[in-house]
C-alpha cells in the first residue's frame, strides 16, 4: 500500500555532447506516505469506502436511539453515563455510531428551541447538568473524537416520537418535504468542518404497499412519494454545503415486477422487502448525485423471523439461499458489481429463542465478513422491544453471547480493532487494543506493534488494484565550466509502491 521514501538509482542517457562529467542526485517520494491525512473525510470508489488517501475502510459499528424520540435525547441516559457507555463501544472495536434522530428535533434546534431535556440523570451525568439536547449531542460528538470513533446522522421519522418510524415517509402534518430537506441543509452546515461526523443516512425505513397511502416509491419521477428523487434532492443540497460527507440512501419496501408499474394494486405485480431493504429499483433509477457521486453509499436493512416472519424463513434457508433468493436481487448486486458500497445499516436481534433467527443472523454476519460490507447493528440499547441491544437492562453490562457474534464483523487488524481516525485509535490515548488509521496503513509506526499472526483477518477489506503514477521534475543545483549538477525527483503519484530501477531519457542541450 502506501510505501516509505525511498532513494532510487537512475540510468542516465545524454544525447548530446557534454565534455565535462554530469553528476545526479535523484530520490523518490510517496506522496501518499509524505503527510499523514489531517482529516478523515471518507469518499467512495466502485463498492469501497476509502479515506483521504484512497486507502479502503471498513464501517463497524451499532445504532443508540433517544433523539429521534420522545425524549429527544439518548435513551439510558437516565441511569448511566455518556462518556462510560461511549467509550465501552470505543473499547469493544465500534468505529462508528448510527445516531437516528427526528426532522423536528432539527427544526427545534434551528429555530433555537434547544431545551434541557428531563431523560438526563445528572447524578449519573454530572457534567450534563443544565445542558440542552443539542448540547448532549455536542458533548457525545466530542466523546466521539476523543475516543477516535465516527458518526452517522440518521433522520428516522418526521416528528419527535417513539413509534414514529412506523409512518412510511418522510412528511408528516405540518412537517413537509420541504422542511425535511432544510433540516438536513441546517445540520449539515452547523458541523461542516466536525469530521466527526461523517455520514447522512437521508430517511430511515421508507416503506407502504400497493393500496396504502401515503407510500415510498422509486422511479425517476419527480413524484412526491419518490424516495429515489428524495435522496438525490436531500444528497445535492446537503453536498453543495459540505461535499465531504457520505449520503447514505436506504431502500423501500416493494418495488413492481417487470412489465408493471406503481399503479398496479395487485400484490402479485410486487417484490416484497424488509422496510428500507428493498434497493431493486436503484438498478434501473440510480441515485444521481452529480458530480459528488462518489459519496453516495446504499444502506439496506434485513432482519430475522422474531421480526417478522417473512416467507423465506417458512421454508429451509441457509446462507446460499438467502443470498441468492433476497439479499442478491435486493441490494447484494449494487456491490457484486461495483457499482457502491453497502452498508446494513441495521440487522441483528435476539439470540437462543428461535433456532431459525440464530441460522438468520450467524448468516448475514458471515455475509458481512465475507464481503467486506460495512455495517452498524441494531442497536446499543436493551429497550429495543423487538430486538433486545448490545447491554443489557442496567445499561453497563454487555451481552457477551451477542456481541461474540457481532465482533467478526467488526474491523480488525492483526488482533488489533481498527478506528477511521488517522490519529486516535479506538478508546483514545493510552489504547493498547486498537490501531489508527496511520498505523494501519504504515504512514505512522503503532506504538504498540501487534503481536498477533502477520496475516490479515477476512474482515479487512479487499485491497484496490495500486493505481500505477509517476512524475519527474529537474532542477539544477550547481554548474561550472564544462559540466553542471542537478537534482531530480521522482514523485510516485499512484497507489502502488516504488521499487526496482527507474531509467530517465534526458535530451540536453
Amino acid at each position: 500500500m502506501v510505501s516509505p521514501r525511498i532513494t532510487s538509482k537512475l540510468a542516465v542517457v545524454a544525447a548530446a555532447v557534454i565534455a565535462a562529467p554530469l553528476i545526479w542526485i535523484a530520490t523518490t517520494t510517496n506522496a501518499q506516505a509524505a503527510t499523514v491525512p489531517t482529516v478523515d473525510w471518507l469518499h467512495t470508489r466502485g463498492n469501497q469506502i476509502v479515506d483521504e488517501s484512497g486507502n479502503p475502510v471498513r464501517l463497524s459499528g451499532t445504532n443508540w436511539f433517544g433523539f429521534n424520540a420522545t425524549e429527544r435525547v439518548f435513551h439510558g441516559l437516565w441511569s448511566a453515563n455518556l462518556t462510560e457507555i461511549t467509550k465501552s463501544m470505543a473499547d469493544r472495536g465500534i468505529n462508528i455510531v448510527r445516531v437516528p434522530i427526528s426532522t423536528q428535533l432539527l427544526l427545534e434546534w434551528k429555530a433555537g428551541q434547544a431545551a434541557v431535556p428531563s431523560a438526563v440523570n445528572t447524578y449519573a451525568n454530572p457534567e450534563l447538568a443544565g445542558k440542552t439536547n443539542l448540547e448532549v449531542f455536542d458533548a457525545f460528538l466530542a466523546l466521539c473524537e476523543r475516543f477516535g470513533m465516527k458518526v452517522v446522522l440518521d433522520v428516522h421519522s418526521a416528528e419527535a416520537d417513539n413509534s414514529g418510524h412506523l409512518y412510511p415517509v418522510w412528511w408528516k402534518g405540518s412537517i413537509t418535504s420541504e422542511q425535511f430537506y432544510q433540516a438536513w441543509e441546517w445540520v449539515t452546515a452547523r458541523y461542516r468542518i466536525n469530521d466527526t461526523l461523517v455520514a447522512m443516512d437521508v430517511k430511515n425505513e421508507p416503506h407502504g404497499k400497493m393500496n396504502e397511502s401515503p407510500r415510498a416509491t422509486w422511479d425517476s419521477s419527480a413524484d412526491q412519494d419518490n424516495f429515489k428523487t428524495a435522496c438525490q434532492v436531500a444528497g445535492r443540497r446537503i453536498l453543495a454545503i459540505n461535499p465531504n460527507v457520505l449520503i447514505m440512501c436506504e431502500g423501500i419496501e416493494i418495488y413492481p415486477k417487470d412489465g408493471t408499474n406503481w399503479s398496479s394494486t395487485a400484490e402479485a405485480d410486487y417484490y416484497f422487502n424488509w422496510w428500507g431493504g428493498n434497493l431493486r429499483g436503484a438498478k434501473d433509477h440510480p441515485v444521481d448525485l452529480g458530480a459528488n457521486q462518489d459519496q453516495l453509499v446504499y444502506s439496506p436493512h434485513d432482519y430475522g423471523p422474531l421480526v417478522f416472519n417473512q416467507p423465506w424463513f417458512d421454508k429451509p434457508f441457509d446462507k446460499a439461499s438467502l443470498t441468492a433468493d433476497v439479499w442478491t436481487p435486493n441490494w447484494l448486486y449494487l456491490h457484486d458489481s461495483g457499482t457502491a458500497p453497502l452498508l446494513i445499516g441495521e440487522w441483528g436481534g435476539r439470540l437462543g429463542q428461535d433456532p431459525r433467527q440464530d441460522k438468520w443472523m450467524t448468516a448475514l454476519r458471515d455475509l458481512i465478513v465475507e464481503k467486506g460490507l460495512h455495517q452498524t447493528f441494531w442497536v446499543l440499547n436493551p429497550n429495543s422491544g423487538d430486538t433486545g441491544g448490545l447491554l443489557l437492562d442496567d445499561w453497563k453490562t454487555w451481552d457477551e453471547q451477542k456481541y461474540a457474534l457481532l465482533r467478526p464483523a467488526l474491523w480488525e487488524y492483526q488482533g488489533k480493532f481498527v478506528s477511521l481516525d488517522h490519529q486516535v485509535r479506538l478508546g483514545g490515548a493510552g489504547s493498547t487494543t486498537s490501531l489508527n488509521l496511520a498505523e494501519r496503513y504504515g504512514t505512522s509506526g503503532p506504538t504498540d506493534p501487534p503481536t498477533s499472526p502477520s496475516s490479515p483477518p477476512p474482515n479487512d477489506p479487499p485491497p484496490s488494484p495500486p493505481v500505477a503514477g509517476c512524475t519527474a521534475t529537474f532542477r539544477t543545483v550547481g554548474s561550472w565550466s564544462g559540466g553542471f549538477q542537478a537534482e531530480v525527483t521522482v514523485r510516485n503519484t499512484g497507489t502502488g509502491s516504488s521499487h526496482g530501477t527507474l531509467t530517465l531519457n534526458a535530451d540536453l542541450p
